[in-house]
């Protein structure tokens, strides 16, 4: 019997090429491409077995889930790290404290180069988890501390990736990781008290989507997609640019005032702001934006000074 394809037909040639499209890896791509580390040099005398569990449950837990409706080339999922230190852990009822460092970054168009979008350090990382947990989050009821932190975090990546493609683009995503902090009020977990401090979750993702620092999120798009993407074909044009973009970060101080936003980003962004500045452009739009970053974050002032030269 001949089984050659000119004897199939047509329509069962279609429904079989849409199968394996539908079923192919890019068409469902996730939207994270995360590495997660677990440091557990301070605990002893524990066997390896629950922290290797963990390291790979997160890992499958990030990368696995598709976290918004949106579809993502492999090529467009965005690197980032979860770096875990554990501090403690009890085998009496399985609890873990520790810290957790996130950190995302964006490729930058028409370079080898990637540029940090966040870079946060958790202080308060607190959970349990057993060697075979399976991770679960269901974002309507919140009722796990180590996937609800997870969580945020994803959400809070995404939109802000988001928002340096578009302006304001990841909105609807970051109002997500906003209804998270909310749902996780009572969980009974630090870090996610409303005005705790001004570095905790609710915190940071409050006073992002406060409209009094919406030039904030406006300053992500104005420097990452118009300033840092054309650096490659027009340097000076794009350089000042940036320099238009963090006069929204002095305006999003203005308005309010005791937020951590604008020192967070002027901390990402210190090594690569005087990359860009230092030695280029004209004198007079270097001490501009010396003038506005040294105003924000004078922590970082020994790294400010080399914009001036």
């Amino acid at each position: 019997m001949c089984t050659t394809t000119q004897h199939i037909h047509p329509a069962l040639l279609l429904l079989a090429t849409l199968v394996l499209l539908l079923s192919s890896p890019i068409a469902t791509a996730q939207e994270l491409k995360a590495k997660v580390t677990i440091n557990r040099s301070q605990i002893s005398n524990t066997t390896e077995a629950v922290f290797e569990a963990l390291q790979n449950s997160l890992t499958a837990f990030i990368n696995e889930r598709q976290w918004t409706g949106m579809k993502y080339e492999e090529v467009e999922r965005i690197n980032c790290t979860f770096s875990i230190t554990l501090k403690t852990y009890s085998e009496t009822d399985n609890s873990f404290t520790g810290t957790i460092q996130v950190q995302s970054t964006r490729p930058v168009y028409n370079s080898n180069y990637s540029t940090t979008i966040f870079n946060f350090q958790d202080e308060n990382f607190n959970f349990t988890f057993q060697q075979f947990d399976q991770l679960e989050f269901r974002p309507e009821q919140v009722d796990n501390n180590l996937t609800a932190v997870i969580a945020y975090y994803a959400y809070l990546i995404i939109g802000m990736d988001m928002d340096t493609f578009s302006p304001l683009g990841g909105s609807d995503i970051l109002q997500m990781a906003m209804d998270i902090a909310n749902n996780s009020q009572n969980l009974g977990y630090t870090g996610w008290k409303a005005f705790e401090n001004d570095r905790n979750r609710f915190a940071i993702i409050n006073d992002y989507t406060d409209g009094a620092l919406e030039p904030l999120r406006q300053l992500e798009y104005k420097y990452h997609r118009l300033g840092l993407d054309r650096m490659t074909e027009n340097p000076d044009t794009a350089r000042a640019v940036i320099t238009e973009s963090l006069e929204m970060l002095k305006e999003a101080r203005e308005q309010k005032s005791m937020s951590a936003l604008p020192v967070i980003f002027t901390d990402i962004k210190r090594d690569e702001l005087v990359n860009i500045y230092s030695g280029k452009g004209t004198a007079e739009e270097r001490e501009k934006v010396y003038n506005i970053v040294f105003a924000i974050n004078a922590s970082q002032s020994n790294h400010w000074e080399k914009l001036r030269k």
